[in-house]
C-alpha cells in the first residue's frame, strides 16, 4: 500500500526531534556566538531574512529588546542587491536567518553589514552555505532534510536557535532549561486538536490571527501558512492594532485566532479576543482566560519565549489537517518552490 502520508506532517511530526538535534550538535556554536555578543556589548542589532525567516527574526527582536532593551531592526535585505546602499553598523551586529543559506540578497545585505563593522551570525539548515561560510558565527540548526515547501521543523529549530543565541549571550539559565526541555513539551504540542477552530472556519476565505509581543512573531507565521498551505486569506494583527481599521471587517462568524502566551501581553489579547466574540466573530484563543472567545488546548513550556514554538507547532499540525480537508495537497502550494533566490 502507498503510504498517503504527506511530507509536511511527517516534517511536523519530527519537529521535536529536530530541536532535540540543534542542542546536541549545535549547543557550543550557539554558546561561542553567545560570547561574542556579550564581549561585542552591541549597542543595536539588525536582522536580515525573508518570509518564513522574517517571522523568526521578529521573535528574536522581541526577546531580545524585551530582556536586553537594545533595538532590534530588521533591514531588507534589497538596500544591497538592489540600491547597493552601504550600512553603517560598526560596534552592532547583524543577525541572519536562511533556512537555504543561498539567497543572494541575504548573503549580499549579511557582507554589507560585516563591511560596515558589524558581528556577523547566521542560522541555516545548510552549514556548507555560502551564507555560513561568510560569517563570523554559522549557527547549524540541524534540522535535517525538508521536502515540503513550507517550512515547519526549519522555522521551530531556528527559532529555537536564535532564543538559544539570546540565552547564551545573556546566561539565561531559566531559558536555557526551557529550551533544553523543549522537546517533550512540543511532543505535547502536537496532540493539541484545534478541529474546532477548522469548523469555525468552514468554507470562508478570510480570517484574521492575533498576538502581541513575541506572540505576534508566530501570528506572522501562522497567518503566512494560512495562504500558503490552506488557501486562505489570512492576514496577522497586533491585538492592540486590530481594534481600529480592521475591526471593519469583521461581520457574524468571521474567524479570528487569538495567540498569546502567559506574558505580560496576555491580558491584552484575551481582551481583544473576547471583544470581537462580543461583536459575533467566531473567536478561538489559544489561551484559558477568556471569556466569551473559545479557548483552544495548549501545551505550555516553562517558560513565555519557548510557549511560542508550542504554539505554531500546535498550528502546523492543525493546518496540515486543515489544508487536506479541504482538498489542498501541502506539500505543493500554486505558485511556490523550496528554494526562492530573490535578488
Amino acid at each position: 500500500m502507498t503510504d498517503q502520508t504527506t511530507f509536511m506532517r511527517r516534517e511536523v511530526a519530527e519537529i521535536p526531534q529536530a530541536v532535540a538535534r540543534l542542542f546536541e550538535q549545535s549547543d557550543a556554536a550557539l554558546k561561542a556566538a553567545g560570547e561574542a555578543l556579550r564581549q561585542a556589548d552591541p549597542r543595536l542589532i539588525v536582522t536580515i531574512a525573508r518570509g518564513s525567516s522574517d517571522q523568526v527574526a521578529t521573535l528574536f527582536k522581541y526577546a531580545v529588546e524585551i530582556e536586553t532593551g537594545i533595538p532590534v531592526a530588521s533591514v531588507g535585505p534589497s538596500i544591497a542587491s538592489v540600491y547597493g546602499a552601504k550600512l553603517k553598523i560598526d560596534g552592532g551586529a547583524a543577525i541572519a536567518v536562511s533556512q537555504s543559506g543561498q539567497s543572494p540578497d541575504i548573503l549580499a545585505a549579511m557582507k554589507v553589514a560585516g563591511e560596515g563593522g558589524a558581528l556577523t551570525v547566521a542560522m541555516t539548515n545548510d552549514p556548507h552555505s555560502p551564507l555560513a561560510q561568510g560569517v563570523a558565527h554559522a549557527i547549524d540548526i540541524a534540522a535535517g532534510p525538508e521536502k515540503s515547501v513550507a517550512a515547519t521543523k526549519t522555522f521551530v529549530s531556528s527559532a529555537a536557535a536564535a532564543l538559544g543565541l539570546l540565552a547564551h549571550w545573556r546566561k539565561d539559565e531559566a531559558l536555557l532549561r526551557a529550551l533544553y526541555d523543549l522537546p517533550q513539551a512540543l511532543e505535547k504540542a502536537l496532540t493539541c486538536d484545534w478541529q474546532a477552530f477548522g469548523d469555525a472556519i468552514g468554507d470562508q476565505s478570510s480570517l484574521f490571527v492575533l498576538g502581541r509581543g513575541p506572540s505576534f512573531a508566530i501570528s506572522g507565521e501562522t497567518a503566512l501558512k494560512f495562504k500558503e498551505t490552506c488557501g486562505v486569506h489570512a492576514e496577522s494583527y497586533s491585538a492592540a492594532e486590530v481594534m481600529h481599521g480592521p475591526m471593519a471587517i469583521v461581520t457574524k462568524g468571521f474567524p479570528v485566532l487569538a495567540l498569546s502566551t502567559p506574558d505580560q501581553a496576555e491580558p491584552f489579547v484575551v481582551d481583544a479576543a473576547d471583544a470581537l466574540a462580543d461583536k459575533g466573530a467566531a473567536v478561538f484563543a489559544a489561551s484559558g482566560k477568556v471569556k466569551t472567545a473559545q479557548s483552544l488546548p495548549v501545551a505550555r513550556t516553562g517558560h513565555p519565549l519557548t510557549d511560542t514554538l508550542s504554539l505554531v507547532t500546535s498550528f502546523y499540525s492543525f493546518a496540515e489537517n486543515f489544508a487536506r480537508a479541504r482538498g489542498l495537497d501541502p506539500d505543493q502550494p500554486p505558485h511556490l518552490r523550496k528554494v526562492t533566490e530573490t535578488r
